[in-house]
């Protein structure tokens, strides 16, 4: 049984070898949709590990007041404009919500493009400084690498301290412990109190390359008008959260002094949501993968056996041989069977390659949280085999039947 398998599988082999181009082709083509299924779920995975990761880190217990909508700046046919949310909203709102064991942060970005200053060297102005009160490491998912947290002092008292990215300490700093130095912002000089853990960059937004300071010295430091504020409300058990996001939004329509019949002017975002909705865009983008590789790959199946049919045409006279010297009609059709798996899994394998390669590229280039596809890897193998026995079974069907005398005729 073994010798009968191994003798197949290298008449396969030889026939693979002897019509090179022609393999060569349709292994391409194979490998192009299994390619494409391939490095697109890539993509897609490092895409949704990046925001899952981003937003994982703040818990499943956080929610935000903010502008708009996560989901839609729209409602109809006509576009919402929601008011800023101003520092007197915020502040009125960090002063009278009182949830049981929830927690307030309020913060707003008072620049992307400040210069830092440490002695003689200074940072590229493109380090982001954003305003903050005593509650916004925790509330955010912010771990610190070295240093201490703000202080309700800090922040009522509006003392010059600042908390820094882990790109100070690699940078401006030089590896040299930051806590206790001095930098300045436009002219105004803070004690650095701590430096945060790396948190990476997600599609070219640095997140260690920023500086927190206390809100009110920020206030003091950017007056430029229609500054939006956040607020972030985190309870300790993930229970409470829908309670504490009513007893907010009513807040919150108070300091807006909206009345019952009129609509929420600002946005209400959860944690959690945001996850769902990455989950459901990531599936989106998924299905249309899958739907571009599968006409890819049903091309792909129609010129295997397409390829596999010259076969059978080209050796009706061996197959009249094979059958001559006692050969069954199951060896013949495993021989072209054998064959077609081969050229499947060598352009599956190609395939496979390829899109691995393509999407760690890609992964890389957007500065995305890469994994191996390990399912991607193990459906494409699943298919290619699918494929190859599909597309090889009609052939291998009709070089069995073949009569041996009219195929000894055959020229």
């Amino acid at each position: 049984m073994f010798s009968l398998f191994r003798e197949n599988f290298r008449i396969s082999l030889d026939s693979i070898k002897s019509q090179s181009l022609r393999t060569i082709l349709t292994v391409l083509i194979i490998s192009l949709g299994i390619f494409a299924l391939v490095g697109i779920l890539t993509f897609i995975k490092a895409f949704e590990n990046t925001l899952t990761n981003d937003f994982a880190s703040i818990g499943s217990n956080t929610l935000t007041i903010q502008r708009y909508e996560f989901s839609n700046q729209r409602r109809g046919d006509r576009k919402i404009i929601n008011p800023v949310i101003g520092y007197r909203d915020v502040k009125e709102f960090a002063d009278n919500f009182s949830f049981p064991t929830a927690q307030t942060a309020i913060s707003f970005t008072g620049t992307f493009t400040a210069e830092v200053k440490y002695e003689n060297d200074k940072t590229d102005p493109e380090v982001r400084v954003v305003g903050v009160n005593e509650n916004f490491l925790q509330n955010a998912g912010l771990k610190l690498d070295k240093g201490r947290n703000f202080t309700p002092f800090d922040i009522s008292n509006n003392t010059r301290v600042c908390v820094l990215g882990s790109d100070f300490y690699k940078n401006l700093f030089k590896d040299d412990n930051p806590i206790g130095k001095t930098i300045s912002i436009r002219g105004t000089k803070f004690n650095v109190i701590a430096i945060l853990e790396e948190k990476g960059a997600t599609f070219g937004n640095n997140q260690d390359l920023r500086v927190l300071i206390p809100i009110q010295v920020a206030r003091t430091m950017f007056t430029q008008p229609n500054i939006n504020y956040s607020v972030s409300i985190m309870v300790d058990d993930p229970e409470f959260l829908d309670s504490a996001e009513e007893e907010a939004v009513l807040a919150f329509r108070n300091i807006r002094k909206l009345s019952p019949i009129e609509e929420n002017n600002f946005g209400i975002g959860r944690s959690d949501d945001l996850v769902n909705q990455i989950a459901v865009i990531t599936g989106a983008l998924g299905a249309a993968a899958w739907v571009i590789s599968l006409i890819t790959i049903f091309g792909s199946c129609i010129a295997l056996v397409n390829i596999m049919l010259v076969s059978v045409t080209e050796r009706t006279r061996e197959i009249g041989v094979r059958k001559a010297l006692g050969a069954k009609k199951s060896t013949i059709a495993f021989q072209f069977l054998y064959e077609a798996i081969i050229i499947g899994q060598l352009g599956g394998f190609l395939g496979i390659f390829l899109g691995v390669v393509v999407g760690f590229a890609i992964a890389y280039g957007f500065e995305l949280v890469f994994t191996f596809p390990w399912k991607a890897v193990i459906t494409a193998a699943s298919i290619t085999f699918v494929i190859a026995v599909v597309s090889g079974l009609l052939p291998a069907l009709k070089a069995a039947k073949l009569d041996p005398i009219e195929s000894l005729r055959y020229e």
